[in-house]
């Protein structure tokens, strides 16, 4: 008997069959607390033995017709709410809840980008491609996307999964990982958006090496900070040749400490400067302004009347 109807193939559907494998992501959950929101139900692999948990269970499901059969079958509990909505535009709570789900393959990167924006959670078990699994959990060198995240999260692969616990079957593995976020973050949210942009400059630098990217970096630093980016890599064991992949996240965290607020302060020079000369400018401007026609003093001269 078919317990899975086919999957659409333009919502990238690959369910998950393989009891292990389930057993593991409930277990993972199990293990955390909070109320749950599952991303992507399916037709419910995933969703029935997490609501045997009995907490607050929330499914996100993008095809209507399964969001429908599946709600009859958790039953009139609650607890449990089946939710017919895309994940990308449904709204999260802000209060800390987890998140679980069997990714669709060809969203993966659209739904983390998603997921770790996203404020409120605490742990979050996903299902994803193999090889973005192991990107995400920095095995074999972090990637961009890890890297910008780091100082808030930490990633954990926990296991590979065959492409033959998923029916349709995929061309690629799976990998299950855990993100968690940080207790106490590694640099301050409010720096978030001036950090990202610093590992983004870092790894797409020129030079041979994580010493001659960063002094690219940073052209401006005096030979005392260069020492002291030298000291930094040697702290952590990192080689001036190294590339920004081998950084991990304390690394990262000290770098963006070290040359990011030194920018941002040159940076801030470099505007209150600007913002000084533009100032100047309109002062010496206004005081050799000629008035409009009709808007200035007219001297009068009298004299005698002309005879």
């Amino acid at each position: 008997m078919r317990t899975h109807r086919p999957g659409r193939h333009e919502l990238g559907q690959n369910f998950l069959i393989d009891r292990t494998t389930i057993d593991t992501v409930v277990g993972l959950v199990a293990g955390t607390d909070g109320p749950i929101i599952e991303i992507g139900t399916g037709d419910g692999a995933l969703t029935l033995p997490l609501q045997r948990l009995g907490r607050g269970l929330t499914g996100v499901e993008i095809d209507g017709g399964r969001a429908a059969r599946l709600a009859r079958r958790t039953g009139p509990d609650p607890a449990t709410e089946i939710v017919h909505a895309d994940f990308l535009g449904f709204r999260l709570p802000a209060t800390p809840h987890v998140l679980v789900g069997n990714l669709p393959f060809h969203q993966t990167t659209a739904i983390l980008r998603r997921v770790l924006g996203a404020p409120g959670w605490t742990d979050a078990v996903l299902l994803v491609q193999w090889e973005v699994a192991r990107r995400r959990a920095g095995v074999g060198g972090a990637s961009l996307m890890t890297a910008q995240w780091w100082p808030w999260y930490e990633f954990r692969l926990v296991s590979r999964v065959p492409a033959s616990a998923f029916r349709p079957r995929p061309g690629v593995d799976g990998g299950l990982v855990v993100f968690s976020r940080r207790p106490e973050p590694l640099v301050p949210v409010r720096e978030r958006h001036g950090y990202q942009d610093f590992v983004r400059r870092v790894f797409t630098g020129r030079g041979n090496g994580l010493a001659r990217i960063l002094a690219a970096e940073a052209p401006e630093l005096s030979r005392q900070a260069r020492q002291e980016v030298q000291r930094l890599l040697r702290q952590h064991r990192i080689a001036p040749t190294a590339l920004p992949k081998s950084l991990d996240a304390p690394a990262w965290a000290a770098l963006y400490e070290l040359l990011g607020s030194r920018r941002r302060a040159a940076d801030t020079r470099a505007a209150d400067t600007r913002t000084a000369g533009a100032r100047a400018a309109d002062t010496r401007t206004a005081g050799t302004r000629t008035p409009p026609p009709g808007t200035g003093r007219t001297r009068r001269t009298r004299g005698r009347p002309r005879r």
